[in-house]
């Protein structure tokens, strides 16, 4: 699962989820991705997960981005702990998510595959999201 290999500082205040993505809202890499369109945060886990369910839909075909990295720390206390006694430990990470954020990319399929593979992905995230592609430029001729 994918965690940073080292921060500046082990604990994170939790933050706001305002506003709509002003980065990473265009396909950049890929021709086909799956865009954000609520805003969540979005754990290492299901970010595996769902580049997993494309991987194995694609038969390992094309090539994918991913293009979100949980870089924020989620403490956790342990159960049944008395109030007080400061912030948890670093339990898990976490990537914030704003609408409009693409979260994979895809290139190298068709538009079924990719179409379908994303829905897939789809499922696994915690948030409504949408297939997008980008425009073929027609050849000049």
């Amino acid at each position: 699962m994918l965690s940073p290999k080292r921060t500046r500082f082990r604990k994170q205040h939790r933050g706001r989820l305002k506003g709509i993505s002003t980065r990473g809202n265009r396909i950049c890499f890929g021709r086909f991705g799956l865009q954000a369109l609520e805003p969540s945060w979005i754990t290492s886990r299901q970010i595996e997960a769902g580049r997993r369910a494309i991987t194995r839909y694609a038969r390992r075909g094309g090539k994918l981005w991913i293009r979100i990295f949980p870089d924020k720390p989620i403490t956790m206390r342990p159960a049944e702990t008395r109030m007080g006694s400061g912030k948890g430990s670093p339990e898990y990470w976490v990537a914030v998510v704003k609408p409009g954020r693409i979260l994979y990319e895809m290139s190298g399929v068709s538009e079924t595959i990719a179409r379908a593979a994303m829905r897939i992905a789809a499922f696994k995230m915690p948030i409504k999201t949408q297939f997008i592609k980008t425009p073929v430029l027609a050849t000049i001729q």
